[in-house]
């Protein structure tokens, strides 16, 4: 190779890498653009039903609002945590609610597909498939494991969003009342906007069974809106944080545990009458030994 040669490879190979660089930069400013307090209408409604059954009954169109603080938990180059609490009831006294939990990763390989049945499948997938993608796992209030996807952000006519289609247990919303389909297929696209960011969702009510082909009972369409307010507005699911973020902390890493297994994983729903939440949420469990003997108590051997 001559010497001009040599540098235009060299100029184009350092050109890719600013570029890449600068993207993944880009990626990390619009996942983090979804922590503050935000103003957050939920909206779901079904949509298109496919049932054979005369007598098959919709779920009601829901729609609720609320105050959502999102919290930094983390922020690596590479990792991205984000844990949402809920503020509800009197702005002078309100309650907060441990909410769901958002880890983004990028170029992550490992992952936890969820089966039905309360069991999520370990996957390792090849560097190649997640090359420039960062993988979005979304965890249940106690830091179980719930459902997550790879894909790429997009960054294009002033937009940037995330989509990603993957299997999800029944949402909270649903479980409690249904029981005749066992799967989710979560079709989300996560998009930032002037004002804060959208969760759009075109979601499948699934029913699976093994040695069977998948069965469509209904489509759902999710729209939850979140609008950034001023932080203030969620002082006190701030101020909850503070004063628990290092029990929560213990949980997570006791789940980092179990997860670092790379094993396929199976949950029980209760243990002594009560789902893992109850237990988690007691005031009196809060040391690491303790916390460590509730979440294994859950986990099937």
């Amino acid at each position: 190779m001559n010497k001009l040669a040599l540098i235009l490879t060299l100029t184009f190979t350092m050109t890719i890498s600013v570029k890449a660089q600068s993207k993944e930069k880009q990626d990390q400013k619009a996942i983090k653009e979804m922590c503050g307090c935000f103003e957050v209408t939920f909206n779901f409604a079904e949509t298109f039903q496919y049932s054979q059954d005369s007598l098959y009954k919709p779920s009601k169109t829901k729609r609720d609002k609320g105050l959502e603080w999102a919290q930094l938990v983390e922020d690596d180059e590479k990792k991205i945590s984000i844990q949402h609490l809920l503020q509800v009831g009197n702005p002078s006294n309100p309650h907060i609610v441990k909410h769901w939990r958002q880890d983004w990763l990028y170029e992550n390989t490992d992952f936890y597909m969820y089966d039905g049945n309360n069991a999520w499948n370990y996957e390792k997938k090849d560097q190649s498939e997640v090359k420039g993608q960062w993988t979005q796992k979304v965890y249940q209030v106690d830091d179980s494991p719930r459902y997550e996807g790879s894909a790429t952000w997009v960054h294009v006519d002033g937009k940037s969003y995330w989509e990603n289609t993957t299997d999800a247990p029944l949402p909270r919303r649903e479980y409690t009342k249904r029981s005749d389909y066992n799967i989710t297929v979560r079709g989300n696209r996560h998009e930032i906007t002037k004002d804060g960011w959208v969760h759009d969702q075109n979601n499948d009510k699934v029913i699976r069974e093994e040695g069977k082909d998948d069965v469509l009972l209904a489509k759902e369409k999710g729209y939850n809106t979140y609008v950034k307010v001023d932080d203030s507005k969620c002082k006190a699911a701030a101020d909850w944080w503070v004063k628990h973020q290092e029990k929560w902390s213990l949980v997570r890493k006791k789940w980092n545990t179990i997860y670092s297994k790379n094993k396929n994983l199976t949950l029980e729903t209760k243990v002594d009458n009560k789902a893992l939440y109850k237990h988690l949420f007691a005031d009196e469990i809060t040391k690491d030994d303790e916390i460590a003997e509730v979440i294994e108590s859950f986990v099937k051997k």
